[in-house]
């Protein structure tokens, strides 16, 4: 499994940051942005919400880029700038499950997601609960929540914090 140090986190998060700075804004939904990296450090796949339609998510868009039983995926790590989510609409996959579906070891967040849409997203908990590594980077979280600065309430205390 791929466990860069500190400083690549960083710098691998700030890479997500700057791709949710590429979102489509819109009303309804979180600009967000991923990145998946191989075991050796090299990105294998990119993505950002709506990036190619307009209820994609960023993990689900990087995952696409790659066939779906990619076998350097058991030593990745996610880079999302947002808690992957839980629950969507009935006829879409939550994001934490896709990233338990692809195998994907370690997760890596900028902040959680707040009860903007969903009432208690527990993806985090998910994750944790499957056996994934799941690490926050809560000195990257107002980077992160910039992208999201179209959205009424995400202030302090309507983000739990985080």
């Amino acid at each position: 499994m791929y466990a860069p140090d500190r400083e690549q986190d960083l710098r691998w998060m700030q890479r997500a940051i700057d791709l949710a700075a590429l979102c489509p804004p819109t009303a309804g939904a979180y600009s967000v942005g991923a990145v998946i990296v191989g075991e050796g450090g090299t990105e294998l796949a990119s993505g950002y919400s709506r990036a190619t339609g307009p209820r994609d998510h960023a993990e689900e868009v990087a995952l696409a880029h790659l066939p779906q039983e990619e076998p350097r995926l058991a030593g990745a790590t996610i880079y999302s700038t947002l808690e992957p989510c839980s629950q969507r609409s009935a006829d879409r996959t939550p994001c934490a499950q896709r990233i338990l579906e692809a195998g994907i070891p370690r997760v890596v967040i900028a902040w959680r997601e707040p009860s903007l849409f969903v009432d208690d997203c527990v993806g985090y908990e998910q994750l944790v609960e499957a056996g994934v590594t799941v690490v926050e980077l809560p000195e990257l979280a107002a980077a992160a929540k910039a992208a999201n600065s179209h959205l009424p309430g995400l202030g302090e205390e309507e983000s739990h914090g985080f």
